[in-house]
């Protein structure tokens, strides 16, 4: 079911762009130009994921419409034409998500980002680390405005801790000043096993002494605040840095990613087997490499055509993602593709490839506007203790014999029948 976005907005032409704005987010958006309208709908269903609320309309000149809204506990970002102090303080004393200023059409562009964020932001986890429970629970009131996941520790030790239980965390909001472990000891701590590529650190202090900044930054820190901070500048560093780190994250699964199967590609497969080879051998763990690649696949986009063929190794991803969820999969290239296995013994990480190979031969692959039957053949090789490079070679060599044989088979490196 679609998120919904009230949208209370006099101006038709405004109101139009708030509603593709919202349609584009994927949001069913509900009209209204009056406060009696919005109280109407409201005494109804409240049932709204965010609103955008005109400042002044023509039943509601100063703002009700705001307070009548978050009533509802529905989060509400406030559109203004208005732009002095005291109308912006007086938005801000409110437990809004953010105000916006109609001043042109970058306004526009950002209330974009900032309804995407109330989509996104739950995913997004923080640690709000403060030994002051007023200091603590005013941040996580601020984060929760803006819909983030939001975990707390009275003190840098119950931080290392909490950073421990919780991996999806992206961001820690330290204080300076606490006992046991301080934030720049925390930040350091941090530092230790969390880089600034995958956590965001950003230190606060209550101290008057410029140097804690320079402190933070030195320590690992990515950005400081000091207190008592204005929540429009608090929003902004938070979301600098998350958007930052999102960022990096895209760049890193571009670069590790095959485009078309979203499979790992060759380079990411190769330095995550060596990692995961060489615990399966320090722990005496059976494991396999197998290469495999479709049967006469070159028929298939001189048949079908090449999208026909980009569709096959799609659906062919799919089945491999459901057959070895616990293992490494990955497009080599063309119609080649690999799979590192770990189980109980060889006799069943064989019988996993063959079940998987029996599988893809009895189904038939959605292409279009047309169904493909197709074969693969596997190569793979059991526990070897040659370096990856060779171990790839030889589940290459047994890739070709399956070939040769007559296809649709699996081929052990270094069985009888080799």
């Amino acid at each position: 079911m679609a998120q919904r976005l009230l949208v209370i907005e006099d101006s038709k032409p405004i109101a139009t762009v708030i509603k593709q704005i919202g349609q584009s987010l994927n949001y069913e958006v509900v009209l209204a130009t009056t406060l009696a309208q919005v109280e109407e709908i409201l005494s109804v269903d409240s049932d709204f994921f965010a609103a955008t609320v005109d400042y002044a309309l023509p039943d509601a000149l100063d703002g009700e419409a705001i307070a009548c809204v978050l009533s509802h506990g529905i989060p509400s970002v406030v559109m203004t034409g208005k732009m002095d102090d005291v109308t912006r303080q007086k938005i801000l004393a409110q437990p809004v998500i953010d105000y916006i200023p109609k001043e042109n059409s970058q306004a526009f562009l950002y209330l974009k980002r900032v309804l995407h964020w109330q989509q996104t932001n739950s995913k997004n986890a923080i640690l709000v680390v403060d030994d002051s429970s007023s200091a603590r629970n005013h941040i996580v009131e601020l984060l929760k405005r803006r819909n983030f996941t939001v975990y707390t520790a009275n003190n840098g030790v119950q931080a290392l801790e909490k950073l421990k239980q919780h991996k999806k965390i992206k961001m820690v909001i330290t204080d300076l000043e606490m006992p046991q472990m301080d934030g720049i000891e925390l930040t350091n701590e941090i530092r230790k096993t969390h880089s600034r590529e995958i956590l965001a650190v950003i230190g606060i202090s209550g101290a008057s002494n410029g140097i804690h900044s320079a402190r933070f930054i030195k320590n690992g820190a990515d950005d400081f605040l000091r207190k008592p901070f204005c929540p429009e500048e608090f929003y902004c560093r938070i979301t600098q840095n998350i958007e930052s780190l999102n960022n990096i994250a895209q760049i890193q699964h571009a670069a590790n990613t095959d485009y078309l199967t979203e499979l790992f590609n060759r380079r990411a497969f190769f330095f995550n087997s060596q990692q995961r080879i060489a615990e399966y051998t320090k722990r005496n763990i059976h494991y396999c490499l197998a290469v495999l690649d479709i049967d006469f696949f070159k028929k298939v986009n001189d048949n079908y055509g090449h999208d026909a063929g980009d569709q096959v190794l799609k659906v062919l991803a799919l089945y491999m993602r459901k057959h070895f969820s616990a293992g490494l999969t990955a497009r080599l290239g063309g119609e080649e593709f690999a799979i590192l296995l770990h189980g109980l013994d060889t006799d069943q990480l064989y019988n996993k490839l063959d079940d998987f190979r029996r599988d893809i031969s009895v189904s038939t692959l959605p292409a279009g506007d047309t169904h493909i039957s197709i074969t693969i053949s596997i190569g793979v090789v059991f526990n070897s203790r040659e370096v990856l490079s060779k171990q790839m070679n030889e589940a290459d060599n047994a890739l070709y014999l399956a070939k040769d044989n007559g296809r649709n088979q699996v081929v052990i490196f270094g069985s009888d029948e080799y």
